[in-house]
């Protein structure tokens, strides 16, 4: 199998085949952009996240069917004035809705009358300390995300005739009237546009970071655009393909997973180009002709680049098997687009290195010994040598094996204190607090926040089929603490024995210690059923954004749980088969946990006590375990295989300071790009992917400077031959006895 993955290769590189290859891409990149919808044009920032047997989702359904609301999704208008709201600003209000009830949104579906009211009635529903007042505006359930943002810079301009510009768009410590835009309609709308400016922002951003990085590390204009071009045709190949499968409806993607496929296809993709660079540039120094010099690399790091690439593709797939939607998202671009760049590394690039041979590396061109005599005769002066290794990736080598005990302390002592902060890591599920603190909705919501009852903001919804007996749910849950006020109940539409409550809580719904309060909600609830003779399963629901929140902890923490303990299994299982080493496939695993540990605790150093964020969004630990063991162990994988490689004909301590100073300048150029590509997410106004970004950038360096360089070579000295057990190189102690000798 190896062997014609290689001879595939070597193929596509030849004088015919790159030529042929070139063309295959070229095409294949100009009829799905021309015939398929790229993927950015089909995102849905709108899919549900939870599996419908969740208690929140089931709630949602019964309250469609009991207790329907016909008016639609809610737009709220926050209007807010420091010292308190005046008459003219209750006109004002007053006036909009008349206009909207003669001039409605093309998606607006009820207003409340207020327009036909006297604009002094308007003062009941005013804040106590008179700042406030909340109006809302009912839209069409139907309204696609374009159409409601239509619809709000319609709105704009209405206010606009009535008043003027700023009163949306100037600061709220500023003085006069204000008015934000909130509830679902401004949540989501605010929300897609800023996915929509951090796609714009973030391939920008990696493209110039990408370039200038290979710029300062290899010193090639030329070579820098290589790996750019291939990530291109990946891309160009991937988004169509994704594009059609979201437009039949095969999977869904949203702009979040947009924009984390894009920063992986640049990091990943670029490293995967460098494996092949970096060795297609040594092999050059030692071969004049350069075809021979890229078949010597292709041999030497296309293994490597398959299996490492398999190894991301399939540890990105278990994300399939998540209940949550935004992890299910994920399984199939970030899969799809790591496949695509693996075939373009193997076969793409070897194409383009083929074409520009030598040239790619200009003005630092690698020459043979000989080649560098006969310039010097022509030119009549010295030309400066290459060197395939620097003198500081050899004194590694020679550092690491020859003082393994000092090495592998050192490397547990810094990543064990990162390690230990991370159990002290607080989480949050709220994701509106992901979003900037200027935005329009989330200064709306503190408007709300701030000036109404906090309970008021997201009642839980409790829904209980009473079958016709008497049951004092009220009673019970009033002897909660966290518990402020509780609706009258209503009767169902269908069924008049389905009632259901709005609970008003003490805290803001949104918070941690209110969505605890779920379980204690629940039994009083279902404590309330037994008394009245009614068995609890089936006869209850607890809706509310609360209740979602605490079903989102749940649903998160059983795909952690589930994935994994596969993901270790998975990357096992290739290690096995690719080493044939047990040994060395539980201590590669086990230095990548821990680096994942410490990744963990380093991004809670910073993000919380550098950038003072007080929790990480809980989706967090999963999304950057995924992405670090995976990618962690693609530099492992690159770094051991020379290691296996050298054994053959090498002693023991030998083959491993030649495999740290063969890999080790690549590997750190492809953990720097990586590193930067992915910390270009902490630059986004999203904190979602701020905190993914600066966690995962930190995992990426550790794995970099200290387990791939430090850790993984020393442990692999100390265990001597045993590292290689069972396999063919552990049986092969006699010749190895005589070499070390």
């Amino acid at each position: 199998m190896k062997n014609l993955l290689i001879r595939f290769v070597e193929s596509s590189a030849s004088r015919k085949g790159r030529w042929i290859t070139l063309a295959i891409w070229v095409i294949l990149v100009g009829v799905l952009s021309s015939t398929l919808p790229i993927v950015n044009k089909v995102t849905d920032n709108g899919a549900e996240n939870l599996p419908n047997d969740k208690m929140s989702i089931q709630a949602e359904e019964i309250a469609k069917q009991q207790f329907p609301n016909e008016t639609g999704t809610p737009l709220l208008l926050a209007w807010y004035r420091d010292g308190g709201l005046q008459e003219k600003d209750y006109q004002l209000i007053h006036d909009l809705y008349k206009e909207l009830e003669k001039e409605p949104l093309s998606s607006q579906n009820f207003i409340p009358p207020l327009g036909k009211l006297p604009p002094q009635a308007l003062s009941a529903s005013t804040s106590d300390d008179g700042t406030s007042l909340v109006t809302p505006i009912f839209m069409k359930k139907e309204a696609s995300t374009d159409e409601l943002k239509d619809n709000l810079e319609e709105l704009q301009k209405h206010l606009t005739k009535l008043d003027s510009p700023s009163i949306y768009s100037k600061k709220l410590n500023e003085a006069g009237l204000h008015v934000r835009f909130t509830g679902p309609v401004g949540i989501a709308t605010d929300a897609s546009a800023l996915f929509s400016q951090a796609d714009i922002t973030l391939l920008i951003a990696t493209v110039v970071l990408v370039i200038v990085l290979l710029i300062l590390l290899y010193r090639s204009p030329l070579l820098a655009i290589v790996p750019i071009i291939g990530v291109g045709f990946a891309y160009g190949v991937t988004s169509p393909i994704l594009g059609f499968l979201a437009e039949k409806g095969f999977i869904t993607v949203d702009s979040q997973a947009v924009s984390i496929m894009t920063v992986l296809l640049f990091g990943a993709g670029t490293d995967y180009c460098l494996f092949l660079v970096s060795k297609y540039r040594e092999c050059l120094l030692e071969e004049e002709d350069k075809f021979i010099a890229l078949k010597n690399a292709i041999r030497h790091s296309g293994g490597a680049i398959f299996v490492s690439a398999i190894t991301v593709v399939l540890s990105l797939c278990t994300l399939l098997l998540a209940q949550f939607g935004s992890y299910h998202r994920f399984a199939v671009p970030f899969s799809l687009v790591i496949l695509i760049m693996g075939m373009a590394a193997l076969t793409l690039l070897p194409a383009l290195l083929s074409i520009l041979g030598r040239a790619a590396f200009f003005p630092f061109i690698p020459r043979t010994e000989e080649m560098s005599r006969q310039l010097e005769k022509v030119k009549g002066k010295k030309v400066r040598r290459y060197h395939a290794h620097s003198r500081l990736s050899k004194n590694l080598g020679k550092w690491v094996t020859g003082k393994p005990w000092t090495v592998i302390i050192l490397s547990v002592v810094i990543l064990g204190v990162l390690a230990t902060f991370a159990p002290k890591i607080q989480y949050t599920q709220n994701l509106l607090e992901s979003f900037p603190k200027d935005m329009a909705s989330s200064e709306g919501f503190d408007i709300m926040a701030n000036h109404f009852s906090e309970g008021e903001l997201a009642p839980v919804q409790v829904i209980v089929n009473t079958e016709g007996k008497e049951i004092h749910i009220k009673e019970e849950l009033s002897k909660l603490s966290i518990v402020d006020s509780i609706s009258e109940p209503t009767k169902g539409k269908e069924n008049e024995n389905y009632l259901s409550y709005d609970v008003n809580l003490k805290d803001n719904p949104y918070d941690e210690k209110a969505v605890e309060s779920i379980p204690e909600i629940t039994r009083k609830v279902k404590s309330a059923l037994v008394e009245a003779g009614i068995k609890p399963d089936n006869h209850y629901w607890i809706g509310g954004e609360t209740s979602s929140l605490y079903d989102t902890e749940s649903t998160t923490a059983r795909d952690l749980k589930v994935i994994v303990p596969v993901v270790i299994a998975i990357i096992a299982v290739l290690l096995l088969a690719y080493l044939r080493s047990i040994v060395a496939m539980v201590y590669l695993i086990i230095t990548v946990l821990f680096s994942y540990v410490a990744a963990l605790g380093a991004g809670w150093l910073i993000i919380h006590y550098g950038m003072g964020i007080p929790a990480i969004q809980g989706l967090i630990p999963l999304y950057a375990f995924v992405f670090l063991v995976a990618l962690g162990e693609d530099y492992n994988i690159f770094m051991i295989s020379s290691i296996w490689k050298n054994r053959r004909t090498q002693s023991h301590k030998v083959a491993i300071a030649n495999g740290v100073s063969e890999t080790s300048s690549v590997i750190t150029s492809a953990g720097l790009i990586l590193a930067g590509t992915f910390a270009v997410l902490a630059t986004l106004p999203i904190q979602v992917l701020l905190q993914f970004g600066v966690i995962t950038a930190i995992g990426v360096l550790l794995d970099t400077f200290v387990v791939r360089p430090l850790l993984v070579p020393a442990i692999t000295t100390i265990l001597g031959r045993y590292a290689f057990w069972p396999g063919k190189l552990w049986r092969e102690k006699d010749i190895n006895k005589v070499q070390e000798k």
